[in-house]
C-alpha cells in the first residue's frame, strides 16, 4: 500500500496514474465507512463504490439508497487510515469533502473522537464551575460593600457530579453534546453544551436532546434538588439559539439560563435571553411579488402522459417536473428555446434529444414501475427516496383531505421565507414544507415527516417564528401569496404530520415544551398513505 501522502492535486496528464495510486489503496481493504461533509457515516463495500479515468478527469461514483452520486475529484489525500477527496458536481455548483475509512481503521478514528469529546466535556464541566465562583464572589462583593465590609467572602469550588457524553446517535458513535451536573451545598446544576463542532443546522438537534435529558433528571429524586440547566453555545449559534428559547413555555425559560463561550474554549459569559418582542424588531427583506410560471409547451406534452403522477414546480431559470414528488427533468428557455435535460439527482443528467429518446422512456418506465403505491418491490430506491416530497406532491393536489378548512390554491410547496442563505437573525434558511391559508384568513406551516424524527417540533416550531415576523410586517399581503385574499390578524397554526406510528416516541415530551400560544396541532396519518392521504387523529399537542 502505499504510504501516506499531501494532498495531491489531480492532474488532467496524469488522471489514470492517480486511478492507479488509488485502486492500490482500496485494494487492501473490503468495507469502508464513507462521510460526505462530515455527515453520519455510511457502510460501503468495494463493490459499491468506484474510481475511473476518464480523458482529463478522475470520477468518483458510488450507489447509496437515495441513488448513484457521481463526482468529480479535483485532489485527493491518504494519511495512513483516511481518504479524503476534495470534489464536485454539477459543473462545480456543489463542492463537498468526502472522506472513505477503512472499517478496521474506523474504530480506531471513533475512539480518537470519544476521547477528544470527553476531554472537551470536562474542561467545560471545570470552566462552568469557575464561572459560578467568580459570579457569586462578584455578589459577595457587592453585598459586603453595601454593608461597609468590602472583605471578600470564600466561596466553594461546585464538585463536578458528573461530566459525560450523551449517547450517540447511534451504539457506535460518540455523543455530540456534554451531560454535566454540578453540586453545590444547597442546589444541584444541570449543564450542557455541545463538545462536537457546532453549526446553526443542528439547533433544533440541541434543544431536543437537551430538553429530553433535563426533563429526565428532573424527574429523578436527589438531594440537593436540581433547579436550573445552563445551555453553553458558542458564538456562531447564539442567536439561533435564543430565538428557539424564547418560545419555549414561561416555566422552563425561567429554569433554563444561556451563557457563550469563547472559541478558544478559555471563557464563558453569562447571556441575556431575548424576550419575544426582539423576534418582531429585526428588519427583514419583502417577499418578491409572485408570478405565475410562464407555460411551456414541451411542459403541457410531458404532463399530459402520466397527469396524476407529474407535477410542476416553477424555479428562477425554468420549470422542474417532479414524479410523485421525485425531480427527474429540468425544463429551461436557452435563447428562445425550450430544452429539456432529465435524470435523477445523482446520476448523470441529458438534454432530451434524437439520440437520448431511449434512455428517457427508459427513465418514465422505471418510474412508472417503482415509483407507485402498487410497486411489488418496496425496496427499490425509486420506491424508497423522497418519501416527504411524494406526501408533499400528494398534498399539493388536495390540501383539504388534510384539512377541509384550508384553500386549496394558491398553496405554497417548499416555500423559502428568504433567499441566499441566512433567515434574518442566524437561522438557517431551510424551505417550509408547506404555507397554507385557511378560509378564515389564517396561515398554517404545514411540516412533513414519513419517518421518525425527533427534531419535527422545534422546525415546526422555527417556521412559524419565521412566517409570523413576516406576517407582523405585512409582506405577506403585500407580496399578494394568496391573491386577493385577506390574511387574518392572527399568529399562524402549526401543522405536524406524520404517518401515526412514524411519529418520534420524544413527540409529546418536546411538544409541551413550547409556549402554549404557538398552537401546535398533530396530525396522524394513515400508514399506506401512497395510495390515498386519510386523517385518523387530530389533536392540540400543547
Amino acid at each position: 500500500m502505499p504510504p501516506a501522502i499531501a494532498t495531491k492535486g489531480v492532474n488532467s496528464r496524469d488522471a489514470e496514474g492517480d486511478e492507479r495510486s488509488i485502486r492500490q489503496i482500496i485494494k487492501a481493504h473490503h468495507d469502508w465507512f464513507m462521510s460526505i461533509d462530515g455527515r453520519s457515516p455510511i457502510n460501503l463495500t468495494t463493490d459499491e463504490f468506484e474510481f475511473s479515468a476518464s480523458p482529463g478527469r478522475l470520477i468518483f461514483s458510488c450507489w447509496t439508497q437515495t441513488g448513484s452520486r457521481v463526482w468529480r475529484v479535483k485532489s485527493w489525500q491518504w494519511s495512513g487510515n483516511k481518504l479524503v477527496l476534495q470534489a464536485s458536481r454539477r459543473m462545480g455548483a456543489e463542492a463537498v469533502t468526502i472522506e472513505l475509512i477503512p472499517r478496521a481503521s474506523a474504530k480506531a478514528i471513533v475512539a480518537r473522537i470519544a476521547a477528544a469529546r470527553q476531554e472537551r466535556c470536562e474542561k467545560l464541566a471545570a470552566l462552568v464551575a469557575q464561572t459560578l465562583v467568580c459570579e457569586s464572589v462578584a455578589e459577595t462583593s457587592v453585598c459586603d460593600s453595601d454593608a461597609g465590609n468590602h472583605r471578600l467572602k470564600s466561596v466553594p469550588l461546585p464538585k463536578i457530579e458528573r461530566a459525560q457524553l450523551s449517547p450517540g446517535m447511534r451504539r457506535d458513535q460518540p455523543g455530540r453534546y456534554a451531560r454535566i451536573i454540578l453540586r453545590l451545598p444547597h442546589e444541584r446544576i444541570a449543564v450542557t453544551g455541545t463538545v462536537a463542532e457546532s453549526d446553526v443546522r443542528n439547533v433544533d438537534a440541541l434543544f431536543s436532546s437537551t430538553l429530553l435529558w433535563f426533563q429526565r433528571i428532573l424527574q429523578t429524586p436527589k438531594r440537593p434538588p436540581l433547579q436550573r440547566l445552563l445551555l453553553v453555545v458558542e458564538r456562531d449559534i447564539l442567536e439561533a439559539a435564543r430565538q428557539r428559547h424564547v418560545l419555549l413555555t414561561p416555566s422552563l425559560r425561567e429554569r433554563i439560563e444561556l451563557l457563550e463561550i469563547n472559541d478558544g474554549w478559555t471563557e464563558i459569559t453569562p447571556v441575556r435571553s431575548f424576550e419575544r418582542k426582539h423576534l418582531w424588531r429585526k428588519r427583514l427583506a419583502r417577499f418578491p411579488p409572485v408570478n405565475e410560471p410562464e407555460p411551456m409547451k414541451q411542459t403541457n406534452e410531458i404532463l399530459a402522459q402520466l397527469p396524476l403522477a407529474i407535477d410542476i414546480v416553477a424555479s428562477r431559470h425554468g420549470q422542474t417536473l417532479r414524479y410523485h414528488g421525485l425531480p427527474f427533468a429540468r425544463l429551461r428557455r436557452v435563447m428562445e428555446q425550450e430544452r429539456i435535460w432529465f435524470g435523477i439527482e445523482g446520476s448523470r443528467r441529458r438534454q432530451l434529444d434524437v439520440f437520448h429518446q431511449r434512455d428517457w422512456a427508459k427513465l418514465l418506465d422505471d418510474l412508472e414501475m417503482y415509483r407507485n403505491e402498487s410497486c411489488r418491490d418496496r425496496r427499490h430506491w425509486l420506491y424508497r427516496a423522497s418519501g416527504e416530497a411524494w406526501l408533499e406532491s400528494m398534498l399539493r393536489r388536495d390540501i383539504t383531505k388534510l384539512d377541509p378548512g384550508l384553500i386549496i390554491a394558491p398553496l405554497h410547496a417548499q416555500f423559502r421565507t428568504s433567499h441566499g442563505g441566512a433567515f434574518g437573525y442566524g437561522g438557517g434558511a431551510r424551505p417550509i414544507d408547506l404555507l397554507a391559508l385557511r378560509h378564515d384568513g389564517r396561515l398554517v406551516v404545514i411540516e412533513l415527516k414519513v419517518t421518525e424524527d425527533r427534531e419535527h417540533v422545534f422546525q415546526g416550531v422555527d417556521y412559524w417564528r419565521r412566517v409570523e415576523a413576516h406576517r407582523r410586517r405585512g409582506h405577506i399581503s403585500s407580496a399578494r401569496l394568496f391573491g386577493d385574499r385577506e390574511i387574518g390578524d392572527e399568529s399562524p397554526l402549526v401543522y405536524l404530520v406524520a404517518p401515526a406510528l412514524h411519529f418520534h416516541p420524544s413527540f409529546r415530551t418536546l411538544a409541551k415544551t413550547i409556549a402554549p400560544d404557538i398552537e401546535i396541532y398533530r396530525f396522524d396519518i394513515n400508514e399506506d398513505w401512497r395510495s390515498g392521504v386519510r386523517v385518523v387523529r387530530r389533536e392540540r399537542v400543547n
